[in-house]
């Protein structure tokens, strides 16, 4: 997963397609802020270069998850998949602050069985085994190249990249042989979200959990107005995340001459101080890498939070 997307994190833990590094993952709601319990919110979702401007990709309704103000879970209505974007409502059914979107977790890499390269992540075909067990020792012979491939079959690098052959995927780390060497995995983990107020907010969603990389509001994400700087802090397992570095970028980038993007780090307490340059929907998005897996067959662990936030007009 890169810094910028969900996307590749979302494709290692639950077999999401992932697009290029380049195209950013994003939710966008019709509205924020709702002056009762008797409205629905619809959303759009999808991948491209630059938030909220489907050009690239759709992503999957089916992996949001929909947190209500008292922690019930409420659930996405009338989800749609087009070309380059998905849809889905939500109905807002109770007072307060609710939190929708997507997280992931999942473990991703390489490693060797008898010499060949092996990956954990998603499999596109049968298992390596009868049933999904351990891929043997000696893995089984790679298939017939397909027509129009590059001569040399599925690992030559002629063409691109080497490729590894299908029967060489497990889907989890749990499927490694106990005699696999060279493991080379990182764990992964992230959020991407949006909030939604009815009536009066409430802050009961957002209490730190001390796990992982976590963004815990200073100024109330559905309290964001133009001419007030928003104050966010974010944790790693609990700690202040000095100097992280949190790129800001507001929507509606094709209608101004300059993209408007702020690229800002948190100071000592992990505190992230934004200043809008407008009112609208911006997209933000911070990531951390470290040696802390709570895996002990990985190596690294990277860690991604991203949000849309709506920032109104005084």
């Amino acid at each position: 997963m890169t810094a910028k997307s969900l996307l590749l994190l979302a494709a290692a833990a639950i077999g999401v397609a992932a697009p290029a590094s380049a195209h950013n993952a994003w939710l966008l709601p019709s509205i924020t802020v709702l002056s009762d319990t008797v409205q629905s919110v619809t959303v759009d979702m999808g991948a491209s270069t630059a938030p909220f401007e489907p050009n690239h990709q759709p992503l999957p309704a089916e992996n949001v998850k929909v947190w209500a103000p008292d922690g019930s879970m409420g659930k996405v209505e009338n989800a749609s998949r087009g070309r380059y974007r998905s849809t889905f409502d939500v109905k807002i059914d109770k007072p307060g602050t609710w939190r929708i979107g997507m997280e992931n977790n999942g473990i991703g890499g390489t490693f060797k069985v008898n010499g060949e390269q092996w990956m954990v992540g998603r499999r596109r075909g049968p298992p390596a085994a009868p049933g999904g067990a351990a891929p043997a020792m000696t893995p089984p012979p790679a298939p017939p190249a397909a027509a129009g491939a590059a001569p040399g079959g599925p690992n030559s690098p002629q063409g691109g990249r080497p490729s590894i052959d299908r029967s060489h995927i497990v889907a989890t780390v749990d499927e490694i042989p106990a005699g696999a060497t060279d493991l080379d995995l990182t764990e992964t983990t992230g959020r991407n979200e949006f909030f939604v107020t009815a009536g009066e907010p409430s802050d009961t969603l957002f209490k730190a959990t001390g796990k992982g990389l976590e963004f815990v509001p200073v100024t109330l994400p559905t309290d964001l107005v133009s001419n007030e700087p928003g104050q966010f802090r974010f944790l790693v397992d609990g700690k202040p995340a000095a100097g992280l570095e949190v790129e800001v970028i507001p929507g509606g980038r094709r209608y101004r001459e300059a993209d408007q993007a702020q690229k800002l780090k948190t100071d000592a307490q992990g505190l992230l101080t934004v200043n809008w340059p407008g009112a609208g929907f911006y997209w933000i998005n911070a990531s951390h890498t470290d040696d802390k897996p709570s895996n002990p067959k990985a190596a690294k662990r990277r860690m991604s939070y991203t949000a849309t936030l709506e920032v109104l007009a005084p």
